[in-house]
């Protein structure tokens, strides 16, 4: 198997990311197979000095990546070849394991012991090695170049309108339906409720519009982001969604829930009938959204 291999954190698989990806993905036409060469959303700390925590997880990015029309995903731990020299990754991962004849990244690609090496390298050990090179100009939304970190910032803000921009696509909460307290259902507005995983970066709380697909029909809905401020005791951050139009069991089941808008902020109320009024205006102004 002969492939052609993009390289990359790709934590959101933005706009940016999908320019390179494009590129491995076109050499099928050449016979190779589009492969991507990639770390665990938990290397994202350490590898990009990022404190906000990665944007997706790793099933949700394969999928991403999937959808881009990559076949081949190798994403092995970072401790495991964080020591390797940049000629040393190149002859043992892009040759002996990926058996690549094309390589291409973006123009900010680090990669070697230290993050030693750079784009120049990169072409400079494909003449040795036997692979052809490119490299993907920047992407810019106005006067925003896309990037992950870009993203952090506009999700953490709560700023998911621009964020959804440069990914290309709503950010979207993918996880497994949990059991909850059950409050919004004694208030006549039942949820979902999805964690975030550790290290996993949680949107700026509040109240967002939402659509989610359930058994292939979309549903409009309404998420808070938060730690449910109202309700005594402390907790971690969920996401907990009321689907409108939807009744039903949804526990155990893995859905996700795309972000397409911010009502306002999270915030704590005298009772649980101000709550409920509350709700009632959100899922208003969401139908608008």
């Amino acid at each position: 198997m002969k492939t052609a291999v993009a390289l990359g954190l790709f934590d959101g698989v933005h706009l940016g990311h999908r320019a390179v990806l494009k590129m491995a993905c076109e050499q099928s036409g050449n016979g190779l197979i589009p492969a991507v060469f990639t770390f665990d959303p938990q290397s994202v700390s350490y590898k990009s000095g990022a404190d906000q925590g990665y944007i997706y997880g790793q099933r949700q990015k394969q999928m991403l990546l999937c959808d881009c029309g990559v076949r081949c995903f190798y994403s092995p731990p970072f401790e495991k070849i964080k020591s390797f020299s940049g000629e040393s990754f190149v002859k043992r991962v892009l040759k002996q394991r990926l058996n690549a004849l094309y390589v291409c990244c973006g123009n900010d690609f680090r990669f070697g012991a230290g993050a030693s090496c750079g784009v120049d390298d990169l072409r400079a050990f494909g003449k040795m090695y036997g692979f052809e090179v490119q490299v993907a100009d920047d992407v810019r939304i106005g006067d925003s170049i896309v990037s992950s970190s870009e993203i952090r910032r506009r999700l953490s803000s709560g700023d998911v309108a621009g964020a959804n921009e440069l990914l290309g696509k709503p950010y979207t909460i993918s996880g497994t339906v949990v059991d909850g307290n059950h409050i919004g259902r004694t208030i006549d507005f039942p949820t979902i409720n999805q964690n975030f995983s550790q290290g996993q970066l949680v949107p700026a709380y509040g109240v967002y519009s939402a659509e989610t697909v359930i058994d292939g029909k979309s549903f409009r809905a309404v998420t808070n982001i938060g730690v449910k401020p109202t309700i005594d005791g402390e907790r971690s951050p969920l996401a907990e969604t009321h689907i409108l139009g939807f009744s039903g069991d949804l526990y155990g089941r893995q859905l996700e829930v795309a972000l397409t808008g911010r009502i306002r902020p999270e915030r704590k109320f005298a009772s649980l009938d101000e709550l409920r009024a509350q709700i009632s205006r959100d899922i208003s102004a969401a139908t608008d959204i």
